[in-house]
């Protein structure tokens, strides 16, 4: 027998590729951008041979059907319904930014710079196909490798540089304590496998519950909370908004936060297929940290956006206060698994918490998309838009992309007809109707919609500020008439779908609802339940 061939692993590695196509096409094409790039390295040429690549491995997704895996525990990836949403939010998206960033995409550097953009594209897609700790660690520094490089590329000054190495530190810092995390855990569960690292943890009960688990879930929450700009790991967020070209911002606000919250919710067990079974449920203080620290990361955002005077540095505070709106979806995913079955019977039609959250995902990925779409629209490669008041007057100067940035901007806020109150009523509603075993855990939701209510109302006033700049102040400067025609097409687009799916929001909402399944009434209990 050849000692450098082993028939069971090349089974297993054909049998693995079958279920990653659609990536593995991704990865090809950068391949290619890199071999060739070198060579002749022209935006419009990589350009088009990355959205080849990208088409491509949508009909790769669409027509090839390999089938589910037979025993999903030892499964090598993920084949559910929430996998196939995030590989299509991701190749969807790689078409949105294909176009929003077309004007800062340098020539002399675009075959690097769509390389870095598909694999970070491919990392996104295989974090929702993951089914181990180790293929979920290697899908997530395939997201951040990339930034680093995104971040630097299309302009070399002095503070793009100071911006890319702040993140690329931070985020090296935030891996080291994630996969330390890591470690605790499979040292705990004996195993890599998420299904079988939370059925084990979950059939402990809470009394006996290992403090390395809890240290394990307490260092990955924290790796995380860095992609996810929690409070109190956001503090680079601001910097490098303001200095990093704004289609690679609009990468960052979006992209890391869709991937860190599919990956708390396989790892937290939100995402599992009984998802009312829980490795960490109320009675540890996993939730009560999770609580703690969406309430402060709400909070946080949306007052320092108040005092913001620079347009960049508002959204990356706007960005980190929808972090924790999002985080909700994990607070009222845990209250499941300690509800008494009665009650979830009574209130399962209603939201589960994470069906909540992949919708608000989609639709802040529209609204934020959105605006970084009309920002590189309005930058040129001598001048960032970043000032508020350069924006003044806009929407008489500028009309279309005045009333686009007015509609992204009315659904950051939750305005009726927009996919963005949908999203806030969901999780609103969630959270006042989360099951509870004690009243005092009811309270708790109960205040946290509370405070999420007060926020968003907080969030109106710079958000409403800045429309009423845009069409109430007299420009000191008039922006030039430039018309970049990707950018602005990207966001009509973007713009009908947000206005589309806050009017008619079934079919974004039942694709959320198939992708996070509702916890079973039957089983909504835990082995610590007394």
């Amino acid at each position: 027998m050849n000692p450098w061939y082993d028939d069971a692993g090349a089974a297993t590695l054909g049998s693995v590729f079958r279920y990653v196509i659609p990536e593995a096409v991704l990865l090809g094409t950068v391949c290619l951008l890199f071999l060739f790039g070198c060579v002749y390295n022209r935006r419009w040429l990589w350009g088009c041979v990355s959205l080849l690549g990208l088409v491509g491995a949508m009909l790769v997704a669409g027509l090839y059907r390999p089938g589910s895996m037979a025993v999903a525990e030892t499964a090598p990836v993920f084949t559910d319904a929430l996998a196939d949403l995030v590989r299509w939010t991701a190749l969807l998206s790689g078409l949105v930014l294909l176009g929003l960033t077309w004007p800062e995409v340098p020539s002399s550097r675009a075959a690097e710079y769509y390389g870095c953009l598909l694999t970070l594209l491919a990392g996104v897609a295989l974090v929702g196909r993951a089914n181990d700790l180790l293929t979920l660690f290697v899908a997530l520094e395939l997201i951040s490798i990339p930034t680093y490089v995104l971040l630097y590329l299309p302009y070399r000054s002095a503070t793009t540089r100071e911006a890319a190495l702040k993140y690329f530190l931070l985020s090296v810092a935030s891996s080291a304590v994630m996969l330390f995390g890591f470690s605790y855990l499979y040292g705990v569960a004996g195993s890599l496998k998420l299904p079988v690292l939370t059925a084990t943890l979950s059939q402990l009960p809470t009394d006996v519950l290992s403090p390395l688990a809890l240290l394990g879930a307490i260092l990955a929450l924290a790796g995380l909370s860095f992609r996810l700009t929690l409070v109190p790991f956001h503090f680079y967020a601001p910097d490098v908004y303001q200095a990093g070209p704004a289609g690679v911002i609009g990468v960052l606000a979006v992209l890391p936060k869709l991937a860190g919250f599919i990956a708390l919710g396989r790892l937290f067990g939100w995402l599992s297929a009984n998802p009312a079974v829980l490795p960490f449920p109320p009675a540890t203080s996993v939730p009560s940290i999770l609580w703690i620290l969406a309430v402060l990361t709400m909070t946080v955002g949306n007052i320092l956006a108040l005092r913001q005077n620079s347009l960049r540095r508002l959204l990356a505070y706007s960005s980190v206060a929808h972090s924790g709106y999002m985080l909700m979806g994990g607070v009222i995913a845990s209250a499941w698994s300690e509800a008494p079955a009665a009650t979830a019977a009574a209130i399962a039609p209603l939201v589960g918490g994470m069906d909540a959250l992949l919708f608000y995902l989609l639709a802040y990925a529209l609204m934020t998309f959105g605006v970084f779409a009309i920002l590189t629209s309005l930058d040129t490669p001598d001048h960032t838009v970043d000032n508020i008041d350069e924006l003044a007057g806009m929407g008489r100067s500028h009309p279309v992309r005045g009333l686009l940035l007015t509609i992204f901007l009315l659904s950051l806020i939750g305005m009726p007809f927009t996919a963005g109150f949908v999203g806030k009523f969901l999780l609103f509603v969630g959270a006042f109707t989360a099951p509870a075993a004690h009243p005092e855990l009811s309270r708790l939701y109960q205040g946290l919609a509370i405070i999420a209510a007060v926020n968003a109302a907080v969030a109106a006033v710079y958000y409403l500020r800045l429309i009423g700049v845009l069409y109430l102040r007299e420009p000191v400067r008039p922006l030039p008439r430039r018309w970049a025609i990707l950018p602005t097409l990207t966001a009509i687009v973007l713009a009908i779908a947000t206005v589309l799916f806050g009017t008619y929001a079934q079919p974004l909402l039942q694709v959320s609802q198939k992708a996070a399944p509702r916890p079973a009434p039957a089983a909504v209990q835990h082995s610590s339940q007394p």
